[in-house]
């Protein structure tokens, strides 16, 4: 089946890292093989380290870790894949037959918060920073660690600094009123890159109806999450249809998109690895949705927020 997709998150990087493999075969969830058997693919490859996850070294260290891993892989197999910072360098990749990686940061902890490291980051072709991870930091509460804490100053200078630079604000695991601190800063479509329907699934990580209808207003993007966690009690492609659906009826048809949090989760059982996408594709147009709405949902849509980069 020739299925575009652009998945908004995955850890593949910190698999590779943690299993000393390459991009190109992994026996975590995502690589060059797989991806190759799909249509158009994009990735953003997300970059995620805490402190003492590795004996001596701190988060800052194993992101510029995971950095140089992604450099070497993308340029050992520049004939397969292409680092790209822009929608126009994704279509060129496209053309010459390749899977388009964009890269994130999980967590502005790992660039200490700080706007110098940011701009590196931007420089480095970093398109997307998730303001916290589930640990609190300088800039914001997380949605599990000081939840009731919002943006700091300092987080409202750096999300304005992101989108002055042209750099995807992304609220996945951040805290409830750092979002709306946020969304009062927001001059830009800003992602939600891995985050479901907390009306439907009650959990922190997901985002409430409120919270789906400003990112609506917005112009901006929330990417369905398989984690079964996030999902709900019975966690299948139904349950997940069932997630798009709510989101669709807040009248999200054009800000919806995927965001499968592969290689960082134990995901929905039918979908346990990139070519499980095709899947729900298939599952939608049973349930006769008009096939215009799934590529939107499995392609279009979040590549329109990158194009507006």
């Amino acid at each position: 089946m020739d299925v575009s997709l652009f998945d908004g998150h995955c850890d593949t990087l910190l698999h590779c890292w943690r299993t000393g493999e390459g991009l190109e075969r992994t026996t975590g969830a995502v690589d060059l093989d797989r991806g190759a058997r799909l249509g158009r693919y994009c990735q953003f490859f997300a970059i995620w380290a805490v402190d003492d996850m590795a004996e001596g070294k701190s988060s800052c260290q194993v992101y510029e870790e995971q950095y140089r891993l992604f450099r070497r892989e993308t340029e050992k197999h520049r004939n397969r894949i292409a680092h790209c910072r822009t929608a126009a360098e994704a279509e060129q990749a496209h053309r010459e037959g390749k899977i388009a990686a964009f890269l994130s940061v999980e967590g502005a902890h790992m660039l200490r918060c700080d706007l110098d490291e940011l701009r590196l980051a931007y420089e480095r072709g970093v398109r997307a920073v998730n303001l916290t991870w589930n640990n609190a930091n300088a800039l914001s509460g997380s949605c599990r660690d000081e939840p009731e804490r919002g943006l700091s100053g300092q987080g409202r200078a750096f999300v304005r600094e992101m989108q002055r630079l042209g750099m995807l604000v992304d609220v996945s695991h951040l805290s409830d009123p750092g979002f709306w601190g946020v969304m009062e800063e927001a001059v830009r479509p800003i992602i939600a890159s891995h985050s479901n329907a907390r009306a439907i699934c009650p959990h922190s990580r997901n985002l409430t109806d409120e919270q789906i209808t400003a990112i609506i207003k917005n112009q901006g993007i929330m990417g369905l999450n398989l984690c079964a966690e996030f999902v709900g009690a019975q966690p299948d492609l139904d349950a997940m249809i069932g997630h798009l659906e709510h989101v669709l009826a807040l009248g999200g048809q054009q800000h919806v998109s995927l965001g499968g949090d592969l290689d960082g989760c134990t995901p929905i059982r039918e979908v346990r690895d990139v070519l499980g996408w095709e899947k729900l594709y298939e599952r939608l147009l049973q349930k006769n949705y008009n096939e215009s709405v799934v590529r939107d949902l499995f392609y279009n849509n979040l590549m329109r927020v990158v194009i507006e980069l």
